[in-house]
């Protein structure tokens, strides 16, 4: 399905009819859409309607000049979709880069969520401290591709990224499920330089809802150093950090058993 906003064409999906409204913004920047929260998210929908929504200049939605894009815009249409489907006190999860614009958009519309869920996210991106951790697992040569990758290197190619890629967890996306996205390659290029520069630590004192804020243990792009740091930022809200021992950047493959459990515990506290 698709709706306009501010003529940008956002392309959504629903499952579920009934219980709270829960949006999910998948990663990215350019590289992931909402694909690859699917099947297991669809678990949700026996209690509650799961929006899949593809970010602005992601997957199905509309691509519009790389260098237009911005946070604080992606958080504001992450707003106006829920008013233009009229979703009120909408539980909001931010998974990887989604974490960062759902970040804004609580921070932005402050009375708007009744809960965020920040999934495997950082506030600010430390490059220097992430390509250490990269080494402690990897050796040197991995931590050297991550930092000539994150910087922009076009001398990375994409079996030095296949290796670095596979480092993020247990389980990551296969060539085969990542096949099945649409890339916005200039975004990604454009959204990466975004990401080594923002910093949303002063941001964290806006938001007012309850919020969780989930990591994996063996995640080292978004390690718990800085999860820690978001739930220290979160001053203004009731929040705690949850690490999910044994997973790595995709916890609800590779703990099924407690990521669920954490998420519905969430849930029950924000209906009540």
């Amino acid at each position: 399905m698709r709706v306009d906003i501010d003529e940008t064409h956002l392309w959504y999906d629903i499952e579920g009819e009934r219980g709270p409204s829960i949006v999910l913004l998948h990663g990215g920047p350019g590289g992931f859409d909402h694909s690859y929260f699917k099947p297991d998210f669809s678990r949700l929908s026996s209690v509650a309607r799961v929006l899949y929504l593809d970010l602005p200049d992601h997957g199905r939605s509309d691509w519009g000049p790389p260098e237009k894009w911005s946070f604080e815009g992606a958080g504001d249409l992450v707003h106006a979709f829920c008013e233009t489907l009229e979703i009120e006190e909408p539980i909001v999860l931010g998974h990887s880069f989604g974490g960062l614009v759902a970040i804004e958009y609580a921070a932005r519309h402050p009375d708007h969520p009744a809960g965020l869920i920040l999934q495997s996210t950082f506030a600010r991106f430390d490059l220097d401290r992430i390509v250490e951790g990269f080494r402690e697992i990897g050796g040197d040569e991995i931590a050297d591709i991550v930092r000539r990758s994150y910087l922009g290197d076009p001398t990375v190619t994409s079996g030095d990224w296949e290796r670095c890629w596979e480092l993020f967890g247990p389980w990551v996306p296969s060539v085969e499920d990542r096949a099945k996205i649409q890339r916005n390659e200039g975004l990604n290029e454009v959204g990466g330089r975004l990401m080594l520069e923002i910093d949303l630590r002063p941001r964290l004192a806006s938001i007012r809802c309850p919020t969780l804020v989930s990591v994996g243990r063996l995640d080292p792009i978004t390690p718990v150093w800085v999860a820690e740091e978001i739930v220290d930022g979160l001053v203004g809200s009731r929040a705690w950090l949850d690490i999910v021992e044994g997973a790595g950047h995709f916890p609800w493959r590779d703990d099924p058993d407690r990521f669920w459990a954490t998420l519905d515990q969430f849930l029950t506290l924000t209906a009540t």
